[in-house]
């Protein structure tokens, strides 16, 4: 077939060349034209007159298309289709979303603006073009530098560009385009190209489980899989009662830590008496008091301690922290209560430190005076 022209080049030795060949192109008023180095040249972009590309909107708009479905599907799992209380925040935590949104709406970006330049700039899956395998691309990728103008330029001529490039002192020549490029027509759909697809993703899968799975995992290097050591629950020869699981020793204390002496069965309003508050009533106190107050007691007492749960009825509301009877307790008989659980109300020692149910304490006095004030802390 006959051959159509694709462009007319030119091959320069030095960086100051192509520069000034780039402007001499720019100049004369050619629009669709490339400069190709084998390593970045700086002032090159200015010399060509390039504009701000607009591929950034692309990616802006791929990135916040990500961020609003992942925040939307955030916030649609945690408010509709599976709302819990954790640790006292609101359904809708903005916090907890930030991550994963952030993570999602870069992924996205970044793919939907690759994807987006594949598929409307180089024709996927079409792997082929008129500068490959040229005698042109070969010098530039190497040690040379090249200019080319298209000839579909609205100012092409054929005779002007090459005179124009001559002029520059550049080594001219022309570039036609390939039989295949001509030829080609999209088969992103094609059959063979799907199954071809198909095929890499699961020689990929099958690849990266065997080296995962398998290889990193021969001996000697089993990553401590196989330890000395005996599995939760698992038998053993060891003892004579056949248990690994062992209970400490009758009476061990763990140093540096203060077992409470009471147990479940105990009243409060007995056991109250025997312990006295350690912490002095400062501002520091109150704050972390405040803190757990409302991280750990709110869902269920509320956050002024009325007993109006937040959980919306999935629990039974417990009595009102401004009863008489409460009001009366000492200190230590509420400290009992958030120690050791009360009725359908779990212990909550291994959540909270012992100082830190201390200043719970303190916080519920605070609330308890605020509920009750007397004419003389009015005044």
């Amino acid at each position: 077939m006959e051959k159509k022209l694709y462009s007319i080049s030119a091959i320069y030795s030095t960086p100051n060349d192509i520069v000034a060949a780039a402007k001499a192109v720019k100049d004369a008023g050619y629009t669709k034209f490339d400069v190709h180095t084998p390593y970045p040249i700086h002032g090159l972009d200015g010399a060509m007159g390039l504009k701000e590309t607009k591929l950034g909107f692309v990616t802006l708009f791929a990135g916040i298309l990500g961020a609003v479905a992942m925040i939307s599907f955030a916030s649609w799992v945690a408010i509709v289709d599976y709302p819990q209380v954790i640790g006292g925040k609101p359904y809708w935590s903005w916090p907890a979303f930030v991550p994963v949104t952030y993570e999602i709406a870069v992924l996205l970006a970044v793919l939907l603006t690759v994807g987006s330049m594949i598929v409307f700039f180089f024709k996927f899956p079409n792997t082929s073009h008129p500068l490959h395998d040229t005698p042109y691309m070969k010098k530039v990728s190497a040690d040379r530098f090249g200019v080319t103008v298209q000839s579909n330029d609205e100012k092409f001529d054929e005779k002007k560009v090459r005179d124009l490039l001559k002029s520059t002192g550049g080594e001219v020549e022309a570039i036609y385009y390939s039989e295949e490029f001509l030829t080609f027509k999209p088969q992103l759909f094609d059959l063979k190209f799907i199954l071809l697809l198909v095929g890499i993703s699961l020689a990929t899968s099958a690849g990266g489980y065997l080296y995962f799975n398998k290889v990193l995992y021969l001996p000697p290097f089993d990553w401590m899989v196989e330890q000395p050591r005996f599995d939760v629950q698992s038998r053993t020869d060891y003892f004579e009662d056949g248990h690994s699981m062992r209970v400490p020793v009758q009476g061990t204390v763990a140093r540096g830590f203060i077992p409470y002496p009471y147990a479940l069965g105990a009243k409060a309003d007995s056991i109250g008496k025997f312990l006295i508050n350690p912490l002095l009533n400062t501002k520091a106190t109150l704050e972390l008091g405040k803190k757990k107050y409302l991280t750990y007691c709110s869902p269920c007492h509320g956050n002024f301690g009325n007993g109006d749960s937040r959980l919306a009825g999935q629990f039974p509301n417990p009595p009102t922290l401004h009863s008489d009877k409460v009001r009366n307790w000492p200190d230590g008989a509420i400290f009992h209560t958030i120690t050791v659980g009360q009725n359908v109300m779990p212990s909550y020692q291994y959540q909270i430190s012992r100082d830190e149910r201390w200043a719970v304490v303190k916080y519920v006095r605070t609330l308890q005076r605020a509920y009750n004030a007397k004419e003389s802390d009015l005044r």
